[in-house]
């Protein structure tokens, strides 16, 4: 196996050329009648000389020439032109008996030599097969690691570099030429790069594998000394009697950027989601203090009222202990109704919005981590049109908080299909859709659920859902609840098209 990858060898000996097959036919027959001549002229010329059997050995040359191009036939052709000018041409000897001893070892010898040039011709043509199996196989492998689209090198059981593919030039910054036969740790930041050669010793010397055969995530650096995460994967395979080592990078610096972009918006949107429970819950609170706070301040008024005809200091102390205990109560409820006004009429970002992608990255954000739960999702997208006019991250986080009450209803449920549907809704209006197959939920408390801490879940503080029906009715749209033709419940909201929204009255869709 060519373990350099170098190009192919494209010339062949004359030998293996001859034996290749591509003078059979017509041309072996006409090299027959040349040789044969040739070589019989050749034998009467040479034979006076030296007076031996040998030199009948130059016709048995020619008979082995044709063979080996031809084949049998064209062996057998020229041992016949041959014979025929011997019976011809030679001289007869007085002994005929010495005369037929030679023409019948000529024969013989001639035989085996024309069996022996056919089978050295077909040893030949097998062998030219597998090489050219094995050229067009290597020329696969280079093809392939040339055109892969992550980074790979074969190195040897030194480290060193082997070959390289144009991914890995690309990706590292150098040219074949600048690593090929340099160490492969040339590749690594330090700690790795002072403690690769440990690394390959220790494994030709105990055979244990950590990474070879499994992906590990590892730090790469460049030509120009900057580093970058890769997933690298490890083979090894023997050729001959030395063992040599591929080596597969994924360079991983878009996909982990692409996670923590993820993350972080993940982070932000639930940080955001926990301010506005925070301010529902203010609200909630607000609202529950200002009746206290009312009758605490009439019943103040009252005593003040009992205890103005009283005479004496006691009297007096009491009427100002009860005038500042009125002004601490109604800056109480200046305070509180700050408080509300802050949570219920907050400023939100509202801006034109295509509903696809912001329900497409609030899916995604929903999903994460449900892998192991098996839930199955559906999206059904029946409108063209569907820009509206919210604040992005709002309804982002209506839909995170209505999947996920989805995806957790139908934990203990056989079968775990999330279904969500965004279809038109009458005129100038869009509809979203959140169902799922777990337990349902009954119509009375479909009613009470998007009330402050009313929970259908066990352990749930009753606070997502009121403040999703606060952002829905902000948005001047509307939600609720029911019970589907799976069992499982139905959760849906909806919203004015952008169309629509700009239309009232201030062309912004403020109210």
């Amino acid at each position: 196996m060519d373990i350099a990858l170098a190009p192919p060898m494209r010339s062949r000996p004359i030998l293996t050329a001859i034996m290749s097959g591509r003078f059979e036919g017509w041309p072996s027959y006409v090299l027959a009648i040349i040789l044969a001549p040739l070589a019989f002229i050749s034998y009467l010329w040479i034979e006076p000389l030296i007076a031996s059997r040998i030199s009948f050995m130059l016709v048995e040359f020619a008979v082995l020439a044709t063979s080996l191009t031809g084949g049998l036939r064209a062996g057998f052709l020229t041992f016949l032109l041959a014979a025929t000018l011997a019976l011809k041409l030679a001289p007869f000897h007085e002994n005929l008996e010495e005369s037929a001893s030679r023409f019948s070892t000529y024969a013989v010898s001639a035989t085996l030599v024309i069996v022996l040039g056919e089978l050295m011709r077909r040893s030949q043509r097998s062998a030219i097969a597998i090489q050219s199996q094995l050229d067009w196989r290597e020329e696969q492998i280079r093809s392939m690691l040339q055109t892969a689209p992550d980074a790979a090198t074969v190195i040897d059981d030194t480290g060193r570099i082997i070959s390289i593919n144009a991914a890995a030039e690309f990706q590292f910054g150098y040219t074949a030429e600048e690593v090929l036969n340099k160490n492969v740790s040339l590749l690594m930041p330090e700690p790795d790069r002072s403690k690769h050669d440990g690394y390959l010793q220790r494994y030709l010397r105990t055979g244990e594998k950590r990474i070879i055969g499994k992906g590990r995530i590892v730090t790469a650096q460049r030509k120009d000394g900057s580093t970058f995460p890769i997933l690298l994967s490890i083979g090894e395979f023997s050729a001959g009697d030395k063992l040599y080592f591929t080596g597969f990078m994924h360079d991983l610096t878009d996909r982990l950027k692409a996670e923590n972009e993820v993350q972080e918006l993940h982070g932000e949107v639930a940080r955001l989601s926990r301010l506005n429970e925070l301010g529902e819950m203010a609200s909630t609170l607000a609202h529950e203090l200002n009746q206290p706070l009312s009758v605490i301040s009439n019943y103040v008024q009252g005593s003040l009222r009992l205890l103005a005809d009283v005479p004496g200091k006691p009297a007096e102390a009491a009427r100002e202990a009860l005038r500042e205990t009125t002004s601490q109560a109604l800056r109480a409820g200046q305070i509180i109704h700050h408080l509300r006004e802050a949570a219920t009429h907050g400023a939100t970002r509202m801006a034109r919005e295509h509903l696809r992608p912001v329900f497409d990255e609030a899916l995604q954000l929903a999903l994460a981590g449900t892998r192991p739960r098996r839930i199955q999702t559906r999206t059904s997208w029946l409108i063209e049109d569907d820009a509206v006019f919210v604040d992005r991250v709002q309804i982002q986080q209506v839909l995170i908080n209505l999947i996920r009450n989805a995806i957790e209803a139908m934990t203990a449920a056989p079968r775990r299909q999330l279904s969500l549907s965004v279809r038109p809704d009458g005129v100038g209006q869009v509809r979203v859709e959140i169902s799922d197959t777990g337990p349902g939920v009954s119509d009375d408390m479909a009613q009470q659920l998007f009330h402050p801490f009313v929970s259908g879940k066990p352990g749930g503080m009753g606070i997502g859902l009121s403040i999703s029906k606060r952002i829905i009715e902000a948005h001047d749209g509307v939600i609720g609840a029911q019970r589907n033709a799976d069992g499982g419940a139905t959760f849906f909201f909806t919203l004015p098209l952008a169309e629509d929204f700009e239309g009232k009255p201030d062309g912004k869709g403020h109210r």
